[in-house]
């Protein structure tokens, strides 16, 4: 990741833009554990704690929930704190919120996705400004590669979370506590960045965020971003158990479900910075959905032989639509204060239209019993999030869509 940091004052000595952009990716890897390290244990969890099918429902959504809130605080974290040190707020709420999670039982568990899920948010938010004040002239590029950081982590907290309890020995509780310790590294290692650039974050925080909520392209973005996002945490929350719904033991449900969520990383690079080059994004983002309600289709009612290439495909489609969100976002945007009110408007609300997915999700297979109708719901969300989509890809930026290209 190349670029230069204009806003800082002379007589600031400015950090390698390699190393802000490894502490980036650092960040970003933290990111997603927190959430997709529930799923492969919660059939162990339902059947220790006692937990209905709302309340594991409840579960997968809360966190996604928070995300939503979390990131409605980005416009105020970027006046009183800046970028940087708002990142740095929000990756020590995730860390909190899994050492929170080590505690056991269900108090801590719900406390600890809900702290997390508002460190995510915050600092997720925050990502996409960044970006564009540090990194504008590479934004596809910079946003692909802590996409495909953050992209690593969904994967990792998917397939090593039921490694983890069966080698420690000492029950999902430690196994989820245990993401904890990377989650600590990010914050040692952002640290240094929140301290060095107060001028280049109060300069972001000095510049007027336009308003954001008459803007129909910034509606789209949102759309888009909220739609694309509910379908992969339908995917982290509920593959795991899809997968063993059609016959599968928890362990290879897992790593299956990791190996959809690691396959997420090259489509998280590879689709937006290809997609950034391109005139406008639209085809990009209607392929990327299309490909992810096809392969979630095969993974719950194919032939077994194709459940492998069906979750590569699957996860590399998610990541791609992920990526593309966030390079959305950058693109609309004219400048890091726009990106940053579009950012927080974008993933507030959309994260909140998120968590009804895998609520509703889970809702449908309790009242069938199945996974037809659910699946129905995944392809009917997919349907929504091409039409936003449409308007999300064009080649405009906030403030010349009501003007016209």
């Amino acid at each position: 990741m190349n670029g230069s940091m204009t806003d800082t004052k002379p007589d600031t000595k400015p950090h390698s833009p390699v190393l802000i952009g490894l502490a980036v990716m650092l960040v970003a890897f933290n990111l997603r554990p927190a959430i997709t390290s529930v799923g492969p244990l919660l059939t162990g969890i339902v059947a220790e704690t006692g937990l209905s099918a709302t309340g594991a429902a409840a579960l997968t959504t809360l966190p996604v929930l928070c995300l939503g809130l979390g990131g409605a605080l980005g416009p105020a974290a970027i006046r009183r704190l800046g970028v940087d040190a708002g990142i740095l707020a929000g990756i020590a709420a995730v860390l909190v919120g899994l050492l929170l999670r080590g505690f056991g039982g269900l108090p801590a568990l719900f406390a600890g996705a809900a702290v997390a899920g508002l460190g995510i948010g915050l600092a997720g938010v925050l990502l996409p400004a960044l970006v564009k004040r540090d990194f504008s002239r590479q934004a596809g590029r910079a946003t692909g590669l802590y996409t495909m950081a953050l992209c690593v982590g969904a994967g990792a907290g998917t397939g090593l979370t039921v490694p983890f309890e069966h080698a420690l020995g000492q029950g999902w509780a430690a196994a989820l506590a245990l993401w904890s310790l990377p989650a600590l590294v990010a914050v040692f290692a952002w640290a240094p960045f929140a301290k060095a650039r107060p001028a280049a974050a109060a300069s972001v925080a000095r510049r007027p965020a336009p308003s954001l909520w008459r803007e129909p392209l910034a509606w789209q973005v949102a759309g888009f971003m909220g739609l694309q996002s509910s379908l992969a945490y339908i995917q982290f929350g509920w593959l795991p158990a899809v997968l063993q719904g059609r016959g599968l033991d928890a362990l290879d449900a897992g790593y299956l479900a990791a190996v959809a969520a690691i396959a997420q990383a090259p489509g998280a690079l590879l689709l937006p910075t290809a997609a950034a080059r391109a005139r406008d994004q639209r085809g990009w983002i209607v392929g990327g959905l299309a490909a992810m309600v096809a392969a979630f289709l095969t993974l719950a009612f194919g032939p077994e032989i194709l459940t492998v290439p069906a979750a590569i495909v699957l996860g590399f489609a998610s990541g791609g639509c992920f990526g593309l969100g966030l390079t959305v976002i950058v693109l609309r945007a004219r400048d890091a204060a726009g990106a940053g009110a579009l950012s927080a408007m974008a993933q507030g609300f959309g994260y909140a239209l998120a968590s009804l997915g895998p609520f509703g999700f889970g809702l449908a297979h309790q009242a069938t019993g199945g996974w037809g109708l659910p699946a129905l719901l995944f392809s009917a969300i997919a349907v929504a999030g091409a039409i936003c989509g449409l308007g999300a890809g064009r080649a405009q930026q906030v403030g010349q869509a009501a003007r016209g290209p």
